[in-house]
């Protein structure tokens, strides 16, 4: 074979590589992507995890990023955009108020930022919690997504593909944000540790 031949052999093996759907992980019987594509970049899945209230699960969570770490900080510092996803699947309600989730995220916020990220903070987590609010009752099935885009200008919240309030400025609020699922004084360690690629 040829050099020349080889290098085509070689490309087109490759083009076709390129072309095969990422494999994706089953977790709790669903399956999530290994890889995806963010604003034109390739994101890993760190790990996903599962939230209880009880005994009962509230939603299924994945955490996309540049690159796989298990620390928080490591993962606070990655410049580029991130994915956190939320996949509903209460299983004996209709559905759920999102003022349960502005809850968690004023709390999570209170236990793991300084005073002085808090002032920083307070008016994009306003700014942020009114957009969840917006959505009024999420059920089993939908998928929210939270999405750390510096290109659009910052955290975006889509639910079911459509985007809900601004862009939230700052990597600082996504690092807030994020900090509510990996701080220190997260409401959920088992989710934590799934979302770290742990044992969940």
């Amino acid at each position: 074979m040829t050099l020349s031949l080889s290098r085509r052999v070689a490309a087109l093996a490759l083009a076709g590589a390129a072309c095969l759907p990422a494999h994706a992980v089953r977790y709790e019987g669903q399956e999530f992507p290994d890889t995806l594509q963010l604003e034109g970049a390739t994101l890993q899945l760190n790990g996903a995890g599962k939230r209880q209230v009880a005994v009962y699960p509230l939603y299924l969570a994945a955490l996309y990023l540049p690159q796989k770490s298990a620390s928080p900080d490591a993962i606070y510092a990655q410049a580029g955009p991130k994915r956190l996803e939320l996949r509903i699947v209460i299983p004996l309600v209709k559905d759920v108020s999102t003022q349960e989730f502005v809850k968690a995220i004023d709390k999570g916020v209170q236990r793991n930022c300084t005073e002085a990220e808090k002032a920083a903070l307070a008016e994009r987590v306003r700014q942020f919690n009114t957009a969840v609010g917006d959505v009024g009752r999420v059920k089993k099935g939908d998928l929210l997504r939270i999405d750390y885009l510096p290109e659009q200008g910052g955290t975006v919240l889509t639910v079911n593909g459509k985007t809900w309030g601004k862009p939230v400025e700052g990597q600082d609020f996504y690092t807030a944000f994020l900090k509510v699922f990996l701080g220190d004084r997260n409401s959920d360690a088992r989710l934590r540790s799934g979302l770290l690629g742990q044992s969940s």
